[in-house]
């Protein structure tokens, strides 16, 4: 019987044929990456990056953002959609790293065993575990999962989580069978495979690398019966 490591190692290598190969490439600053994920929560890319450029643009340190009213943070950020309550979420957020460590600077995190430095991270106001997950893993380089709705979605159609899973029990599910060698690519190609073909709504079955090896293929087109 195939394992559920060796399932993930065969969907990714027929992601990587389909998709390319993505390298680990990491970010410098983790209280950015913090504050970007947390703008990222509940509206689109596009929205939260322009949000996260005004930030950058209204702001010259992540100090003085610290320091600011939420109601200017909130002004700098408005266009990445519920401006008042993020803004409340990155100013707690940043205060509590600051009382914790007296300066705003995560690379401490590095240095702890990583069910820890998660911990920390979640203890934060605002933080999920998608978010101190994107911390660890695109600006610490630690193999950590972080679980979208994209990866939630495809991963119950493979048959690598229950389809009743919520994206907690994913987050605990996949994290502990992800290979960690393979958690940056995982999280890259299937988030890549969710929006182009494994998609919501009008997922393209017929056209999918991973249709041989899907639970879901069979449900969505049985096969005709004989005659």
């Amino acid at each position: 019987m195939t394992s559920i490591e060796e399932r993930i190692r065969e969907i990714l290598g027929l992601l990587r044929k389909a998709y390319g190969f993505p390298r680990w490439r990491l970010r410098k600053d983790p209280i950015g990456v913090l504050v970007q994920t947390i703008l990222s929560q509940n509206t689109s890319d596009t929205n939260s990056r322009g949000a996260f450029r005004s930030l950058l643009a209204t702001f010259g340190s992540w100090e003085e953002v610290a320091g600011a009213d939420v109601d200017t943070i909130a002004r700098s950020i408005e266009g990445g959609g519920l401006g008042k309550v993020k803004a409340q979420r990155i100013k707690q957020a940043l205060e509590e790293i600051m009382r914790r460590r007296g300066q705003l600077e995560l690379d401490f995190l590095k240095k702890l065993e990583l069910a820890e430095a998660e911990n920390w991270l979640l203890g934060l106001p605002g933080v999920g575990e998608k978010t101190a997950r994107c911390v660890l893993l695109f600006s610490l380089g630690m193999p950590a999962l972080p679980v979208d709705t994209h990866i939630c979605r495809v991963t119950k159609r493979l048959g690598l989580i229950p389809p009743e899973a919520s994206l907690h029990e994913a987050h605990h599910i996949l994290g502990a069978v992800v290979p960690k060698e393979n958690v940056y690519q995982f999280h890259v190609l299937v988030i890549e495979h969710g929006r182009k073909t494994c998609r919501a709504r009008n997922h393209d079955c017929l056209h999918c690398v991973l249709r041989d090896i899907c639970l879901s293929y069979l449900t969505f087109f049985p096969p005709k019966p004989l005659e």
